[in-house]
């Protein structure tokens, strides 16, 4: 980590390792975690204007894409996730918290593991099971663009203290009302936001397919985030077909991965 420098990644400033008091110190970023900003529950949602989650996304993107690219050994976070990502008194974003994390050469297209790391709602399908993939950077890619629908949506994607999950899973309603045509009205407040709200859901709609070599890398996504938003194609859909009485409320259910098996440490 003291290796490690980019604007988008969380700084490590020092370490203490005094006896069984053992800590590391980063910068101090005043206004907290992108959690606090695009959970409705917290209230604050509408404080950041969609210029600036398109600035923040960016900013996560470049930094996810240096951990995979610009380092000498690739960097695999396994923990994408609001919570993890931080933001210094100008809202730019710093990824932060590399407990999970998992070195590996640049040119290795998979990466062992005994067991599935991460946080549930944000965990790529390959690591719960080998049947969508194997695990590699694509990992990240996923976590991701789940961020990126929950920004966009304002909630979060999984909500476990909804007892009624044919409400609650935000991703593959907006999937349905785009590939339907119809627009985004989400905190849509004026001219240009609904365009940088249907950008930011394709992208990552792209990043949340179900087999890993169909989501992009991190460059890519990089280049669509700068690029034009009405250049970008629907991305095929990822989720599995609807079974009966899924598709009756506003908001499908959960998505059918968190049903499999877990990998087991014995693997």
């Amino acid at each position: 980590m003291g290796k490690i420098h980019h604007v988008n990644v969380i700084r490590l400033v020092g370490y203490c390792a005094d006896g069984f008091r053992r800590a590391l110190v980063y910068d101090y970023l005043p206004n907290e975690s992108l959690e606090k900003f695009v959970s409705s529950e917290h209230g604050e949602t509408s404080s950041l204007s969609w210029e600036k989650l398109q600035d923040i996304a960016l900013g996560m993107a470049k930094g996810i894409e240096y951990l995979h690219q610009g380092c000498d050994q690739r960097i695999l976070h396994f923990d994408i996730k609001p919570h993890n990502i931080l933001l210094d008194d100008h809202f730019n974003p710093k990824i932060s918290d590399f407990g999970l994390a998992k070195l590996c050469s640049k040119d290795q297209s998979a990466v062992s593991m005994t067991t599935a790391r991460g946080t549930m709602g944000y965990i790529a399908p390959e690591v719960f099971s080998r049947n969508f993939g194997h695990v590699s950077y694509k990992s990240d890619v996923y976590s991701f663009g789940m961020v990126l629908l929950e920004m966009v949506g304002g909630r979060k994607t999984i909500d476990d203290k909804v007892e009624n999950s044919n409400q609650i899973y935000f991703p593959e309603w907006v999937y349905n009302s785009l590939d339907k045509g119809e627009e985004l009205r989400i905190r849509i407040e004026k001219e240009g936001d609904a365009q940088i709200a249907k950008k930011l859901t394709l992208v990552g709609l792209w990043c949340i397919q179900w087999h890993p070599v169909d989501c992009p890398s991190m460059n890519t996504v990089v280049q669509m985030l700068e690029g034009e938003g009405d250049k970008l194609t629907m991305p095929p859909s990822p989720f599995a077909s609807a079974g009966p009485g899924r598709m009756h409320a506003n908001m499908p259910g959960r998505p059918h991965y968190q049903a499999l098996e877990v990998i087991s440490e014995t693997e």
